[in-house]
C-alpha cells in the first residue's frame, strides 16, 4: 500500500532543478568562495591544473559521499559497518570539524576580515574583532531560537545574491584582464594538481556531505517519490547538477584569483581567500566594493553560522541527553558551541586555517576510503566485510600519526622520528601516504573475511 495519496514515478524538471539548487545552497557558503580564488592567486599561471586537483577534492568527493550515504540508508548505517563505535567517534570528529573548532569559528573571522578588516586601524585590529565577534556570536544565538524564521527570509535571496556576486566578480575580472599571472608560490611552485586536492579538504563538504545525502533523499521523498531506486536515481541527478554548478564557480572564483594576484602579490603564510578578494574589490570597485562584498559575507556567515549551531547542538543533544547523570538541554548545548567558537574565532583566520589543515587530512582520508569502499558495496565489499574495518583501521592509523606531527609543526616543535617512519610510505611527500595502508587493509581485510566464512561453514 502507497504511503502517500499520490505517488508519482519520478520528479519533474522543474522539481530536479528545485533539488538542485537546494543541494547547492547546502553545500555553498562563505567558505567556499574564499579557498578556490586563494588556489587561483598562489598558483598563478598553474592555476588550471591546481583547479582540477580542487575540484576533484571538493567536488567530485562530496557528491560521491552523498551518494555512498544515499545508497547506505544514511551515516549511522555506512560508518556502523566498521563498528558501531567507530561510528559515533566519527560522527562526533565530523561534528566538532563542521562545527565548534573550525567551520563555526571560520564564519565569524571570514566576514570580520571582509567586512571590518580592511577599515579598521591596524593596532586596534585585535580589539574591533572581540567585539565583532561578541556581536556576530550573539545574534548566531539568538537567530538559533528559532532558524526556520531566518532560513525563510534568507534563503530565498543568499544564494541568488551570492552567485550574482560571482557573476558580477567574474565580469569585472574579465574587464580589466590579466597582464602577467603569477609565478606559483607557497604550497604550489609544485605539484600544483596535487596540492590543490589537498586544498579541497578546506572546503570540509565531503565531512558536510556525510550527513546530506540522507537529507536529500529525504527531500526527494517528501516530493511523493516512494520507489527506493528511483529516489536513488533523483538524488543522483540533484548531485550531477550541484556538482555542475559548483565546477563552474570554482573555475571563475580560481581565474578572479589569478587576477587578484596579478594586482597584488599575497603572502601564502599569513594571507587568506579572503585577503585575495578584498585586494581585488578594493582595486577595481574601489571602497564601496569592498564593503558591499563585506556585507554579503557577513550575512551569508551569520546564516551559515546558525545553522551549524543548530545541528551541532541537535546532534549533541540526540546523542548525549545527560552528561555525568545530569540532564543537558538542547538550549544549553547551544550556548556550550556558541560559546566556545567565541573563543576560537579569536585566534584569527590564518590560525584557524593552519591548525584544521593537520585535523582535516587525518579525518579526509578515512571518509574517502568509507566512501569508496560504500560505492563498491553491492559487488565487493558485501562478499568481504572485514575490508570496511582493516582499510579503515591502517588509514586511520597513518592518518591520525601525520595529523599528530603536522600539529607539532604548526605550534614550533617537531617529532622527527614519526616523520622519518611517515616518510617510508609512498607518496608520503605528497600527502598521500595513506594510499598504501588502505591498499594492504583490503588486501587483509579480503583475507579475514574469508577465513571467518571458512570457519563458519565448517560450524554449520
Amino acid at each position: 500500500m502507497s504511503n502517500s495519496p499520490n505517488p508519482i514515478k519520478h520528479l519533474t524538471v522543474h522539481q530536479r532543478l528545485l533539488m538542485t539548487f537546494t543541494f547547492f545552497s547546502m553545500f555553498f557558503g562563505a567558505g567556499n568562495l574564499i579557498f578556490p580564488p586563494f588556489v587561483g592567486a598562489q598558483a598563478g599561471m598553474a592555476t588550471i591544473p591546481a583547479a582540477i586537483g580542487f575540484i576533484v577534492s571538493a567536488v567530485g568527493l562530496p557528491i560521491l559521499g552523498v551518494l555512498s550515504v544515499t545508497f547506505a540508508g544514511g551515516f549511522d548505517k555506512l560508518a556502523g559497518r566498521v563498528s558501531p563505535r567507530f561510528a559515533l567517534l566519527l560522527g562526533i570528529a565530523i561534528i566538532l570539524t563542521i562545527g565548534p573548532c573550525f567551520a563555526i569559528p571560520r564564519t565569524a573571522t571570514t566576514s570580520f576580515e571582509m567586512m571590518v578588516a580592511p577599515f579598521a586601524p591596524n593596532g586596534s585590529i585585535w580589539f574591533a574583532q572581540l567585539i565583532y565577534s561578541l556581536l556576530f556570536f550573539a545574534l548566531s544565538f539568538i537567530f538559533a531560537q528559532h532558524p526556520e524564521k531566518l532560513s525563510k527570509v534568507l534563503g530565498r535571496f543568499m544564494g541568488p545574491l551570492l552567485l550574482t556576486l560571482i557573476a558580477i566578480l567574474f565580469v569585472a575580472c574579465l574587464v580589466h584582464g590579466i597582464d602577467h599571472a603569477a609565478i606559483p608560490a607557497g604550497n604550489y611552485q609544485s605539484s600544483q594538481m596535487a596540492r590543490g586536492f589537498l586544498d579541497g579538504y578546506q572546503t570540509m563538504d565531503l565531512l558536510a556531505a556525510l550527513y546530506f545525502g540522507i537529507v536529500i533523499s529525504a527531500n526527494v521523498r517528501a516530493l511523493r517519490i516512494e520507489d527506493e531506486p528511483q529516489v536513488q536515481r533523483e538524488t543522483a541527478f540533484a548531485g550531477l547538477g550541484t556538482g555542475i554548478l559548483l565546477i563552474l564557480i570554482y573555475g571563475v572564483l580560481s581565474y578572479v584569483g589569478v587576477v587578484s594576484g596579478s594586482i597584488a602579490i599575497i603572502d601564502p603564510e599569513s594571507d587568506t581567500g579572503a585577503t585575495v578578494l578584498t585586494n581585488l574589490t578594493s582595486s577595481v570597485f574601489g571602497a564601496e566594493g569592498t564593503a558591499f562584498l563585506g556585507v554579503v559575507f557577513v550575512i551569508a556567515c551569520l546564516n551559515v553560522c546558525t545553522g551549524l549551531i543548530c545541528t551541532c547542538a541537535t546532534y549533541f543533544h540526540t546523542k548525549f541527553p545527560t552528561v555525568a547523570g545530569r540532564m543537558v538541554s538542547y538550549r544549553t548545548w547551544q550556548l556550550i558551541f556558541t560559546m566556545f567558537s567565541f573563543v576560537v574565532s579569536n585566534a584569527g583566520l590564518s590560525l584557524i586555517i593552519k591548525v584544521s589543515v593537520p585535523v582535516l587530512s587525518a579525518l579526509y582520508p578515512m571518509a574517502i576510503v568509507l566512501v569508496l569502499l560504500a560505492l563498491t558495496h553491492r559487488v565487493f565489499t558485501t562478499r568481504f566485510p572485514r575490508v570496511y574495518f582493516w582499510t579503515v583501521l591502517l588509514v586511520g592509523l597513518v592518518a591520525f600519526a601525520g595529523c599528530a606531527a603536522s600539529l607539532v609543526t604548526v605550534f614550533g616543535g617537531s617529532l622527527p622520528w614519526l616523520e622519518s617512519a611517515l616518510n617510508l610510505l609512498p607518496l608520503q611527500s605528497k600527502e598521500l601516504g595513506w594510499l598504501t595502508p588502505a591498499a594492504i587493509g583490503v588486501v587483509i581485510g579480503v583475507g579475514d573475511s574469508l577465513i571467518r566464512t571458512q570457519r563458519e561453514q565448517k560450524f554449520c
